[in-house]
């Protein structure tokens, strides 16, 4: 089977090069104030051997850049974090796909904060500016299924296809793996087929977390791509990880090696696309490509 590449961590990453970074702005700091380095990081991660770039657009919303910003500048930011990821694939000379981050709204991890009547006025602007640039639209860190049901009826009739992205709770024992909101991975899977999902993800949770919901998910149906990009968190026993608020420290074993491995368990579970999230950076994706190219 052959695996398609994704990037990493844009955020951890950022921070990491120096980026401006801060709370609550996080990754869109850089957006604002340093488009070069996004441009960079990008172009760094297909270097590695990503297929897939993602937008820098995640912390595009009024939780992480406040209301009168968003009102007045988001579509022109969500056009530049398109524009660089397709810039750095132009520069990259290969033909890697710019998938278009669709960002959760009210908060990662906060199924809870969705709201669908102001949602639309969020989604509006990010959608319009990353329109030009995006080969795949990805609803990511999705918590719950109304958010997923939301993006998708959000988005322009374009043929591009589809992917949605879901979080899972890796904090507390389950007997079946489920989304942050408590519903089961099972219901997930069939409703990603019934909203015409061309990938079903999970991403932003623990690695030890994935293998169990990607066999529950092939289980369900054998229609979706599967995949998986996990985030690189110390887990935090008893209690919820807080996505924003601050940052989580990165686990000592989430070295570039011990990612392969993982990864290569989830390909032999069915997932067909893999990559990484919070604190996986160019050198655990080159870990992967290289992987399994000679795979």
């Amino acid at each position: 089977m052959t695996v398609t590449i994704l990037d990493g961590g844009m955020g951890r990453e950022l921070h990491r090069r120096g980026a401006p970074f801060r709370q609550p702005e996080w990754s869109a700091l850089a957006l604002m104030e340093t488009p070069e380095i996004v441009r960079e990081t990008h172009l760094d991660f297909l270097r590695a051997g990503a297929q897939v770039v993602t937008t820098n657009s995640y912390a595009l919303v009024p939780f992480h850049i406040g209301q009168e910003r968003f009102d007045a500048r988001a579509a022109e930011w969500a056009r530049q974090a398109g524009r660089l990821a397709r810039e750095a694939v132009e520069q990259s000379g290969t033909a890697a796909k710019v998938a278009a981050s669709l960002p959760p709204l009210f908060g990662s991890y906060r199924p809870d904060l969705f709201d669908k009547q102001v949602a639309p006025a969020l989604a509006r602007p990010l959608i319009s500016g990353l329109m030009p640039f995006a080969d795949i639209w990805l609803a990511e860190t999705v918590s719950s299924l109304e958010e997923a049901r939301f993006w998708r009826s959000s988005l322009p009739d374009d043929g591009k296809p589809f992917w949605v992205s879901f979080t899972l709770e890796d904090t507390m024992p389950h007997d079946v793996p489920v989304l942050r909101s408590g519903e089961n991975v099972h219901e997930a899977a069939d409703f990603a087929v019934e909203i015409g999902a061309a990938a079903m993800l999970f991403n932003c949770s623990q690695p030890e977390v994935m293998a169990e919901a990607l066999k529950v998910a092939h289980e369900a149906q054998g229609r979706l791509k599967l995949g998986v990009y996990a985030n690189a968190f110390e887990p935090v026993q008893g209690q919820m990880n807080e996505a924003n608020d601050g940052l989580d420290p990165i686990r000592a074993d989430a070295t570039p090696e011990n990612y392969l491995a993982w990864a290569r368990k989830w390909a032999d579970l069915g997932a067909e696309i893999i990559g990484g999230c919070c604190g996986i950076a160019p050198e655990h994706i080159r870990a992967l490509a290289q992987g399994f190219k000679a795979v």
